[in-house]
């Protein structure tokens, strides 16, 4: 396994029906709740079904929404790369929740609102409202399009899944039920997708297995470093340590969770504000699941591929292909798993996107629209089905311009990572600061957004050494390669410590040919900042290490519109 040449698998019949069953079966429900529901013409049925959902579907609703794709690609690929700390994120969820359900929870449910910036209106003025939604809106089309093609990228290149084929088939299965069922179909689909993710556990079993068992992952772990749990370095500059993903990770989860609009028109769908609180709770359990199993998965890629690294060898052109490799090395001889694993993967887009393309129609009519005209319930009925198709349609548009885009994408995803610090203080003044007007807030806002985009330009320009991220060792010393393409792979030795790859020459000894293997090149300064990854145009890894190198700018931004505003 560890010494062969895999550049591309191939899939049998049984994985493509796997696959097209999940998208059947979420277009099914669609139907279905478009059908059952066709003697209901009201946009707060479409929106928010009509505030009658239970605890338990809109608790795996928000643990599919929120554990994307990303989770299923790229967790493990950081715990490959820097180790288990990573599972620290779990204090952070608790933190999160515990705070998100006495202090916003209440808020919004009892408010009986559509729209989460509608509060900021209420509390403070149209104006705030209007920038909040505006705000949100950018981000959301901006990550929505990364959550459509960066899969999509990260797949088509293990394998021989069509790139534009699973960006097309994942926004068009997104548009067609959210536009046909609303919120219902997107909470039943999202439960569905729940499921479907057993394709990642498959996986996990099908590694111990060849492994030998957990004890060995375990211990192939801790020889290569990967356990590496003990790290309270206060730095705010490091990668991981206990205090930046538990202080840092449970701001982030209170954004997302306490103020974004995909997250808080779950809960407060909930028929009573016990069952919004008890659908926090239970999510927070599906959490748990799921980050201990990406950590998992990380220590299994570890265990098989430690004498082997496929991204340091060039078999991967980045980290976050190495759990679909390893899926087509390790599952090819059980027809229909590869698929299913690949089936779990959009799924997990599919349940973010749909989110996404829900919560965009419900914040522009309830926003730009409602206040403005005089429509009737048909009429806004009818609205809602048409903002969901539009943005549906857009998400598609935008996952295809992600992959031409390049640096302005980039951008793209640095404005919609500055952007949750400062909408966090907005909320968190409107609702623990009762001296707070609107002038304060508009003020902390913008004070706050501009600290949050000096502080990720500044990361950008000037990234933290490889003494601050300390990527772990990797080796291709038990590779036994045969292959067609020669491997162009040098290192640079690190400043302060040895180079933390080491190679080990191939068999073929052959010249570099011109379309030879694209393979990374490592430089000084390339292990400092992760979105040097070799096809960084739209990585996953990429993406969420602009996310984690956003938790100190939330906390300052959070903190500088908080207090600006407070002030004022």
């Amino acid at each position: 396994m560890s010494g062969d040449s895999l550049m591309s698998g191939s899939l049998v019949v049984a994985d493509y029906v796997v696959f097209a069953l999940m998208l059947v079966v979420s277009a099914a429900v669609g139907f279905y709740y478009a059908w059952v529901s066709r003697s209901q013409e009201s946009s707060t049925d479409f929106l928010i079904a009509g505030r009658r959902l239970t605890a338990l579907p809109v608790s795996l609703s928000l643990t599919a929404s929120f554990m994307s794709s990303i989770t299923v690609l790229s967790n493990p690929a950081e715990v490959y790369c820097y180790g288990a700390i990573f599972v620290y994120f779990g204090l952070a969820y608790i933190l999160a929740m515990v705070v998100i359900s006495e202090v916003f929870l209440p808020v919004f449910y009892r408010l009986a609102l559509i729209s989460t910036y509608e509060y900021l209106e209420l509390r403070f003025n149209r104006a705030t409202r209007l920038l909040g939604t505006v705000l949100f809106i950018v981000q959301t089309i901006l990550y929505t399009g990364i959550v459509i093609y960066g899969p999509a990228l990260a797949l088509s290149q293990v394998t021989d899944l069509d790139l534009w084929s699973g960006i097309i088939s994942t926004g068009i299965v997104c548009t067609l039920y959210c536009t046909l069922g609303g919120l219902k179909a997107v909470v039943w689909t999202d439960v569905f997708q729940v499921i479907m993710l057993a394709g990642y556990l498959a996986v996990i079993i099908r590694s111990v297995i060849s492994q030998g068992g957990v004890v060995t992952v375990i211990s192939d772990s801790q020889q290569g470093g990967r356990l590496n749990l003990l790290d309270f370095d206060i730095n705010p500059q490091r990668r991981h340590t206990f205090w930046t993903t538990v202080i840092g990770g449970t701001f982030g989860y209170i954004t997302v969770y306490g103020t974004n609009q995909s997250q808080v028109q779950r809960y407060v769908s909930c028929k009573s504000i016990t069952h919004a609180r008890v659908a926090l709770y239970i999510n927070l359990l599906g959490l748990f699941s799921f980050l201990l199993g990406s950590v998992f998965a990380g220590m299994c890629l570890y265990s098989v591929y430690k004498n082997c690294d496929p991204w340091t060898a060039g078999l991967v052109s980045a980290p976050d292909q190495l759990m679909p490799y390893m899926v087509i090395d390790m599952l090819t001889d059980y027809p229909g798993l590869p698929g299913l694993f690949f089936a779990s993967v959009y799924s997990g887009s599919l349940s973010t996107v749909s989110s996404s393309i829900n919560a965009l129609a419900a914040v522009t009519l309830e926003d730009f629209i409602k206040p403005y005209t005089n429509m009737s319930e048909k009429h806004l009925f009818w609205m809602s089905k048409g903002l969901s198709f539009f943005y549906g349609v857009l998400c598609i548009t935008m996952g295809r311009l992600a992959s031409v885009m390049g640096g302005m994408m980039q951008a793209g995803v640095i404005v919609s990572g500055v952007i949750g610090g400062p909408l966090l203080g907005l909320f968190t003044l409107g609702i623990l600061c009762p001296l707070a007007n609107s002038k304060g807030a508009l003020s902390g806002l913008v004070s706050g957004l501009a600290a949050s985009l000096c502080v990720s330009l500044e990361a950008l320009m000037y990234p933290s050494p490889p003494t601050m991220t300390r990527p772990l060792s990797l080796t291709t010393e038990g590779c036994n390669f045969t292959t067609t393409h020669s491997l162009n792979w040098t290192t640079t030795a690190l400043p302060t410590e040895s180079s933390s790859i080491t190679t080990a020459p191939l068999q073929n000894s052959l010249t570099t040919p011109s379309d030879a293997l694209e393979t990374p090149k490592l430089g000084i300064t390339d292990f400092g900042d992760p979105l040097t990854f070799p096809h960084h145009d739209i990585p996953i890894c990429g993406f969420l290490w602009k996310v984690y190198n956003q938790l100190p700018a939330k906390l300052m931004t959070f903190s500088s519109a908080l207090g600006v505003g407070y002030f004022l």
